[in-house]
């Protein structure tokens, strides 16, 4: 399809003008609303108590969606908005991890606000449009384009004819179209979801960017909770924002010097450091794999286990040898970090793109387990083209590979049989079934579409159906709040289960990752030091995806000085870069205590978010028996020197005298007495009751005693 042809594919129906200015330390001081279905554009102001308590970016985004919504609204009513926000550190270039953009909608899986960061230009290219976030609202009959351009300074939306559905090709034309000439690709970004986020609830968002050495387009993903359905069943196809270009300081920032100063040291440290510690620049976040395998951490066949000896086939060096090396791999300008690892010429063995090369990004080390051990699949080959078929269809790798595994256990369990798959052997270690399970999911045919409805709704079809025993089902069925479980076992860490299960979102592990600090290094023994991690690390975690920050930089390199400081967990030399960072660009003069507060009220503002929808309480912070401990005699039997020591350290018995089911049953009533006491501890420290509920005396004390706030939380208390 040649570009005049290209361009002939869509109309416009609305053109928005507005006048451009200049951002302001960090902020553009507006906001922008689209309305698909009537096709109304607004501008907004920010106020100064917007930015006081909500900050930006995910602060923004929950906000905006408060106002826009009521306690009853769905997924898929017109109402639902998608909130993308950036926040006032978001685009500056000159230190490592500040192009995110923070995505929030209600989930179609769990029914609640679901938050996802992604990197890719689009973010920062909107903030140089001229606006702090977007909000996306209503339904329309036919599928749109939403150009956002700051050289016309005109927002257009655009009915469709004849685009393709995928997002990497998608990706790849509406960037021609924009560009208008090769040289001003780099320049356009496109978000998109693909053909499975039709057909599921857990499809995903693409965020694009123009790899300038490799000369193609690039996706980053905002993948949990379904944002990418709830896209699609608003009419949307793609969003595109195109930039003038990017040059040092668009966001105006007060002291330019403190932050480039802060940027040389950090890439001083990952120039020197990378190497020796994660090597980052070589191998990503894949780099974990092997790790997580030698600490038993390693999700295999559903979370039962942690390692695997055929492990040894997806290790970090093999996926080193696939990435392409030596290229600068960020998804954003400036970051030194180049931990954005991409496969080059993949020829394609399967699906409707069959025989064609193409570029594979990722996998990183989250996919590298979703779609491979978790499955009882230890073939990179599988996981590559997986990833690719997952990220151009729209589908979240993590859900995937949890669905994935939880099939798998079920069909060989009896739960599911070939009759009930449609004819898939979808056993441990089954590849080729694996894939076309997927590939039927994007084609909303067979299995899929149950597949596609996510872990809790296929338990609640299987209860229904008389499938299987129902806590059978509940205990391996790796979701909480609807959100399937990313890819860490929690077993022997308490204080990770909490960092899962506690969250506001769902168990995703970019709220707290305390598994090395818990049950490697055991850090933090106590309840009261567990209840403590589990307050700063989710507070501080927060913080990024209110400023428009990646948290890799943070932690995957440290300082050489690092392990001699007093919290080195916390990395305390970075933290002090974030505290310089934010007030050089917004002239204010906040120390890493303000940074906590900032989050602390929008965590808080969240979880009543939660509490207005009907959710937000002690039981819906309930895990699945899997996260904490052996469900079945094959999982306690393969770490059986492990349990019965804890049978007798811990509790006093003698496992000698038991059976394997007195023993597991005394292992289970220990371990969910000891989360229910995590619970009381965390719920403590954070300020709310035993119920979970935050208390007024708490709101007041960090300026988030909001009237709206108050009115939900006040029959609780």
């Amino acid at each position: 399809m040649d570009l005049t042809v290209l361009k002939d594919s869509l109309r416009l129906i609305k053109e928005y003008r507005y006048s451009w200015a200049p951002i302001e330390k960090g902020y553009n001081n507006r906001t922008v609303y689209v309305n698909v279905g009537t096709h109304d554009i607004l501008e907004k102001p920010v106020t100064p108590q917007m930015k006081e308590k909500f900050i930006g970016g995910k602060g923004f985004g929950l906000r905006l969606l408060w106002d826009a919504t009521t306690p009853t609204t769905r997924w898929n009513d017109p109402d639902n908005e998608i909130v993308i926000g950036m926040g006032p550190i978001c685009g500056i270039t000159q230190y490592s991890g500040t192009g995110k953009s923070l995505v929030v909608t209600i989930s179609p899986q769990t029914d609640i606000v679901i938050d996802s960061n992604v990197g890719g230009y689009f973010g920062p290219f909107l903030k140089f449009c001229g606006f702090d976030a977007l909000e996306l609202q209503g339904k329309s009959e036919k599928d749109l384009v939403i150009l956002f351009d700051e050289t016309r300074e005109v927002i257009e939306i655009y009915e469709t004819i004849d685009l393709p559905g995928d997002s990497h090709l998608l990706a790849e034309k509406l960037t021609e179209i924009f560009a208008e000439e090769e040289s001003g690709r780099k320049n356009v970004s496109v978000v998109s979801a693909g053909t499975a986020a039709e057909h599921s609830l857990i499809g995903m968002l693409n965020f694009s960017f123009f790899d300038s050495k490799r000369k193609v387009v690039r996706l980053k993903q905002a993948g949990r909770g379904g944002i990418g359905t709830v896209f699609r069943d608003k009419g949307i196809l793609a969003l595109v924002a195109k930039a003038k270009g990017v040059k040092g300081n668009l966001n105006n920032v007060v002291d330019l010097d403190a932050i480039m100063e802060r940027g040389r040291r950090f890439n001083r440290e990952m120039r020197e450091l990378d190497d020796k510690q994660c090597e980052m620049r070589s191998k990503g976040t894949a780099h974990l794999t092997n790790v997580m395998n030698d600490y038993d951490l390693l999700p295999t066949n559903n979370f039962k286990f942690g390692s695997h000896p055929d492990a040894i086939k997806i290790h970090s060096e093999v996926y080193k040898e696939r990435f392409t090396q030596g290229v600068p791999d960020g998804c954003w300008i400036g970051c030194n970090m180049s931990c954005a690892k991409g496969v080059d010429n993949y020829e394609l063995r399967s699906g409707p793109y069959k025989g064609s090369k193409v570029i594979v990004d990722g996998p990183e080390y989250e996919t590298a387990s979703s779609l491979g051990s978790i499955a009882g699949i230890f073939n990179p080959d599988f996981t590559i083209e997986g990833n690719f078929y997952c990220d151009t269809y729209g589908i979240c790798t993590i859900s995937w590979g949890t669905i994935l595994g939880f099939v798998m256990e079920c069909y060989e369990a009896g739960v599911l049989n070939d009759e009930r798959t449609g004819g898939l052997k979808l056993n441990f270690g089954n590849a080729d079934d694996a894939m076309e399970l997927l590939h039927q999911v994007a084609r909303g045919e067979g299995f899929g579409k149950i597949a596609g409805l996510g872990v809790r709704k296929m338990k609640e079809m299987f209860i229904a159906n008389g499938w299987g025993d129902p806590q059978f089902l509940q205990d391996i069925g790796m979701e909480n709040k609807g959100l399937e479980y990313s890819q860490y076992i929690s077993k022997e860490s308490l204080a990770q289960q909490g960092g899962y299960a506690m969250t506001n979102k769902g168990p995703q592990h970019d709220e707290a990752w305390l598994i090395f600090m818990d049950m490697v290094n055991n850090q933090i023994p106590t309840f009261e030091n567990k209840a403590e991690a589990l307050h700063y690390f989710p507070m501080f975690r927060t913080w990024f995806g209110l400023q428009g920050l990646c948290k890799l930089p943070w932690n995957d390199v440290e300082p050489e000085s690092n392990a001699l400081s007093g919290e080195p967990a916390k990395v305390p030399e970075h933290v002090d870069n974030y505290v310089t960072i934010y007030n050089a660009v917004t002239g204010n003069n906040i120390d890493k205590h303000e940074i906590i507060r900032q989050s602390e009220r929008v965590y808080n503002f969240q979880r009543i978010f939660n509490i207005r929808r009907g959710y937000g309480l002690r039981k819906h912070d309930a895990q699945p028996y899997r996260a904490a401990g052996p469900v079945t005699a094959e999982e306690y039997l393969s770490r059986q020197e492990r349990y019965d020591k804890q049978l007798s350290e811990l509790q006093g018995l003698d496992p000698s005298k038991m059976t394997l089911e007195e023993k597991m049953a005394a292992t289970r009533k220990y371990r969910e007495d000891r989360y229910e006491q995590l619970l009381d501890a965390v719920y403590f420290r954070r300020g709310w009751n035993s119920n979970g509920v935050p208390k007024i005396e708490h709101l007041k004390k960090i300026g988030m005693d909001l009237p709206e706030l108050i009115e939900v939380v006040a029959p609780l208390q």
